[in-house]
């Protein structure tokens, strides 16, 4: 009789049934009745995705490679980022200033006032006209007396347009008398002109011309507040009646008094200046270089009989001439 095994064993297990085959896509598509094939467009947007995951580092890479180069970095401008040294600034603005010279301040003073410069001649009256002048000259003689044409007893003299209606200002002593006061504008044009106001205690006078330029230019004012000894200046105006002419110096000094020889006038709070100023430039603008009047030239010191600059002018601040001309005060 046969003996039954001490251990048991493991009932035998089935065989898994092998998985089926897959269907073919097409099956799948099939077995859904609305299903219908991608569009090409969202089958290349796939595949333009996944090269871009796939690469996507290669990427990262060359954008930050590229803002480098972009930044200048690492080392190839430096040396570009480091402070100029004093030799190379210097040789850097000498090289400029070859290449296109500054323009003179001098010159810009005189171009942004020239428009507003005008010649004045006083007419005498007929039976002066017809007299020789009498007039001699005196040591310490301010312009008044000089500015007299020796050709017919005219005066000459400069104004300076104050206000674009056709508003002048001049030396009294240039229209002093005259019976006919004509102005001739940087344009060349001329006009009658008619006196409105008169400042004697600073020789001044206000014309009103008759008729005046389409595009006449008033001139900048500036107060003489700041103004100082040292500062450089423009005279403009008509020395001996040739001009327009300009020369320059400086501020000599400020709160100037002028006495003249006969104690006829006397002229207190001027600005000394050694521009050269002749007979003629008497009623011209005394200019800084910014362009800006601050004076009305009036009167030069002369201790000897010449009549001739040397080295001491005179001029009216312009606050004393804007009050005169009705201006609000600066």
């Amino acid at each position: 009789m046969a003996r039954p095994s001490l251990y048991s064993r493991s009932p035998a297990r089935p065989a898994r049934p092998a998985p089926a085959a897959a269907a073919p896509a097409e099956a799948d598509v099939a077995t859904v009745p609305d299903a219908k094939p991608a569009p090409a467009s969202v089958s290349l947007r796939a595949r333009l995705a996944g090269r871009i995951r796939q690469h996507e580092r290669w990427l990262w890479a060359a954008g930050l490679l590229l803002a480098m180069v972009a930044a200048g970095w690492p080392a190839w401008t430096a040396q570009v980022l480091r402070p100029l040294k004093i030799e190379q600034i210097d040789a850097a603005l000498r090289e400029s200033i070859a290449k296109e010279p500054l323009a003179s301040p001098g010159l810009a003073a005189y171009e942004a006032v020239l428009p507003s410069v005008v010649r004045v001649v006083g007419e005498p009256p007929a039976a002066a006209a017809s007299a020789p002048s009498k007039k001699s000259a005196r040591p310490g003689k301010p312009a008044p007396d000089a500015d007299d044409d020796p050709h017919g007893g005219r005066s000459v003299g400069t104004g300076v347009v104050i206000v674009d209606k056709g508003l002048i200002l001049t030396n009294l002593h240039v229209v002093d008398g005259a019976a006919k006061i004509t102005v001739t504008f940087s344009d060349g044009s001329q006009s009658e002109a008619r006196v409105v106001n008169l400042m004697p205690e600073n020789d001044l006078a206000v014309l009103q011309a008759l008729t005046i330029p389409d595009d006449l230019h008033a001139a900048t004012m500036r107060s003489t507040n700041g103004l100082a000894p040292g500062e450089a200046v423009l005279a403009v105006g008509f020395p001996f009646g040739i001009g327009p002419s300009a020369s320059q110096g400086v501020v000599s000094g400020l709160k100037r008094e002028f006495h003249s020889p006969e104690g006829r006038r006397i002229l207190t709070n001027l600005i000394q200046f050694d521009a050269a100023a002749n007979p003629g430039n008497s009623g011209g603008p005394l200019v800084t270089m910014d362009g800006h009047v601050v004076g009305i030239v009036t009167a030069i010191m002369n201790p000897t009989a010449s009549r001739t600059f040397i080295g001491i002018g005179f001029a009216v601040p312009i606050e004393n001439a804007a009050a005169g001309a009705g201006l609000p005060p600066f």
